[in-house]
């Protein structure tokens, strides 16, 4: 299928060829018929893309303040790699879809193949979208017509915040499109609307419907103006739906309200607010969010957990709804907004002119080929170089971005196929890697009989289930940590990988740093209880980040730091048997990101985690001690190692965390065979340690891990 995306590095606008989406759970796969361009927010996108180096910083200062912070704690190469590589991901453009339901995913009631609805998908042939960000078109109201519903709800957002009420003066700033739809929506609630703009034509517009609208272009004074047209009262609210940086834009609209006026944002503006303009007044400002309730929340709208009607009277699905009523109505008119209607083909008739162009709205028209629903797209006819260690991948997301693919690119590795959920990422790292096949469907990986390898780089709570299809399948499998979430999950697993005979490895590559090995070589041999303190400064993630979520990231804990657990087993020589976590807080149970771990091992070893969320991103990451027969050694963030009381003194070096020399290391075992380059018993013994971790917090005691 075709997708319009942005290339943030070049500022090219691209008709990229993906593999069409799975439907997945919760989810509604929808073939596009039409989409609305929104050429306010895509312009914005399309001209940062074109921008040089020195303007792309000046447009994102917070960005260019979290650069300068990498580099102070990771050095300027990793940092300069991280800023290319994610200019190097392309993003893709649109929001406004209208289309036929192709499918329906597990736990969907509402809809059925064949229902005509609109969604917030992109501009792409098929889109899967999550059910609470799609709704029903009306009979009567067009594709064309439908295409507007979401910048409608935007618009209507707006509107619910400032609240009018019949007979009041409403202020609509900015007569874009956002800001016509606003005010036909503000007329049905019976008020008094005055509209302000620079375009004429768009002036004229809303002066067809009623609307008091004014160009200010000839340098009328919007203040004077609205005091004028309301006998000196002001307006009774202000809704900004202009884009511009400049801050007079929030300060006449302060001046121009009444006491007790209120003001809600819905565009882009300057916001250097005076006190004195809101103070005097009492005025109420407010940005508004989108669609409405539910925008952003991860329960509403992937999970598709709906807000009560009763206590929610407006979510964004039922903003969906409402503007689709009022165009079926004809109390919203739309049709009058339409300047041009393209075939999606011929996509660049809009994207080539959106920086000049003084279009109102602009559709794409797309095929109706059933082509479009293809789950594989043939990057290129390069053929296996070799009959072992051809490999497939699962997950394309930023971890297999920035590190997977570049140390197998390195180790020349046999990369055949990679499997993504949505297909433009597999498809842009197909390109960059020169990987055959890119592909929504990861079963024709498993089914492929030239592939006998596969790495899993999936969310964690895929991990478990693919692991034991992959080697069901009878293939390899290098899955990223964490192996499983549960214990059920993991007895699954040991069967699997006792039937299969095939070989696992999980992603702990802490201890194939030149640096962990260094220490290990230090150490020596034997069976000496030794001490080991390891102190992860994970940093802040938000609670609804999905790594948080312990059915999908399983926490912090059993999704990071067993990669601490792993390190500490490789430098005792032995396997943990009982651990016991507190955490910070009175509500410690239920969050895992600030916790100490003691771990008590088999050989009378002892292992300390402090896995902290809490510190500052100026101390390194990762530090690890060891004591050892009157001897320390440091681990300073995989970058030195300091030992006193051996007669070596230190080791420092560029940071190193072992992926290259892990998969150098598996893949040579998976092409030649011989030992397991970390035997299945270790990594199931840290797996079950870290999930121990989790149930020694919540029962308040130790746990053995078997």
């Amino acid at each position: 299928m075709k997708q319009i995306i942005q290339d943030l590095k070049s500022g090219e606008t691209i008709l990229e060829e993906v593999p069409a989406p799975q439907v997945r759970r919760g989810c509604v796969l929808i073939k596009t018929h039409r989409s609305l361009v929104s050429l306010g927010t895509e312009r914005m996108l399309v001209e940062f893309g074109k921008a040089n180096w020195i303007d792309k910083a000046r447009q994102q200062p917070d960005k260019v303040k979290q650069v300068l912070e990498k580099v102070k704690t990771d050095g300027l190469r990793p940092t300069v790699d991280a800023v290319l590589r994610k200019l190097g991901e392309p993003l893709p453009l649109g929001y406004c879809n209208a289309g036929e339901v192709l499918a329906v995913g597990e736990g969907v009631t509402e809809f059925q193949i064949g229902d005509r609805v609109v969604s917030n998908g992109q501009h792409a042939e098929v889109v899967c979208v999550p059910k609470n960000l799609v709704a029903k078109i009306p009979d009567g109201v067009s594709y064309e017509e439908a295409s507007f519903t979401v910048i409608g709800a935007i618009a209507l957002q707006g509107i619910r915040l400032v609240n009018p009420t019949f007979g009041e003066t409403i202020v609509v700033t900015g007569l874009g499109l956002i800001g016509l739809m606003a005010t036909q929506l503000l007329l049905a609630n019976g008020c008094n609307v005055i509209g302000l703009d620079f375009d004429q034509q768009k002036v004229d517009l809303a002066k067809s419907w009623g609307v008091q609208a004014f160009n200010v272009a000839d340098g009328t004074n919007p203040v004077h103006l609205v005091e004028k047209l309301t006998q000196g009262v002001g307006a009774d609210g202000v809704v900004i739906t202009a884009s511009t940086k400049s801050n007079e834009v929030i300060a006449q609209a302060a001046r121009m309200s009444r006491k007790r006026g209120r003001i809600v944002l819905v565009g882009v503006i300057g916001l250097d607010l005076q006190r004195a303009d809101f103070y005097e007044k009492e005025l109420t400002f407010q940005v508004s969010c989108s669609y409405g309730p539910g925008r952003y929340d991860t329960n509403y709208e992937d999970k598709g957990q709906d807000y009560p009607i009763g206590f929610v009277r407006w979510t964004e699905q039922r903003n969906f709804a409402a503007i689709l009523q009022a165009i079926a109505s004809r109390r919203l008119q739309v049709e009058p907004l339409i300047t041009e209607q393209v075939e999606l083909a011929n996509y660049n008739q809009i994207y080539g002119n959106i920086g000049k162009s003084n279009a109102i709205a602009s559709i794409l028209h797309y095929p109706a080929a059933d082509t479009v629903q293809q789950s594989v797209v043939k990057i290129s006819e390069r053929k296996a170089s070799q009959s072992k260690g051809v490999l497939g991948i699962i997950g394309a997301g930023n971890f297999t971005a920035s590190t997977i693919l570049p140390n197998l690119r390195k180790l020349k590795a046999d990369v055949k196929s990679i499997a993504s959920a949505r297909g433009l990422s597999g498809t842009i790292l197909a390109k960059k890697f020169d990987i055959s096949v890119s592909t929504t469907d990861y079963k024709t990986l498993l089914t492929d009989d030239e592939i006998d390898t596969v790495l899993i780089t999936t969310r964690h709570d895929q991990h478990a289930a693919q692991v034991t299809e992959a080697l069901q399948a009878g293939k390899n499998v290098f899955v990223e940590k964490p192996l499983a979430l549960t214990r059920q999950e993991l007895t699954v697993i040991e069967t699997a990988f006792i039937e299969s005979n095939q070989s696992l490895l999980v992603g702990f590559n802490r201890r194939f740093s030149p640096f962990s090995q260094d220490v290990k070589q230090q150490l020596g041999g034997g069976d000496t209880p030794i001490n080991v303190i390891a102190t992860m400064n994970a940093g802040f993630i938000p609670a609804d980040h999905w790594t948080q979520d312990m059915q999908t990231g399983g926490g912090r804990i059993i999704g990071e730091a067993c990669h601490l657990i792993d390190l500490i087993s490789y430098f005792t020589g032995s396997e943990v048997e009982s651990v016991v976590m507190n955490a910070l807080g009175p509500n410690a149970a239920e969050h895992t990101d600030n916790a100490s771990i003691l771990l008590r091992y088999r050989n009378g070893s002892q292992g300390v985690i402090n896995y902290f969320a809490n510190g500052s991103k100026a101390y390194p990451k990762e530090r690890v001690e060891i004591y050892s027969q009157n001897r320390t050694a440091v681990l300073d963030n995989f970058r030195r190692v300091k030992y006193y009381g051996f007669r070596k003194s230190g080791k420092s070096g560029t940071q190193d965390k072992g992926h290259f020399n892990q998969f150098q290391a598996w893949l040579t075992q998976v092409q030649q065979g011989g030992d397991p380059v970390i035997p299945f018993a270790s990594l199931l013994n840290t797996s079950k340690a870290a999930i121990a971790a989790v149930e020694s917090l919540q029962q308040g005691t130790w746990v053995h891990v078997d």
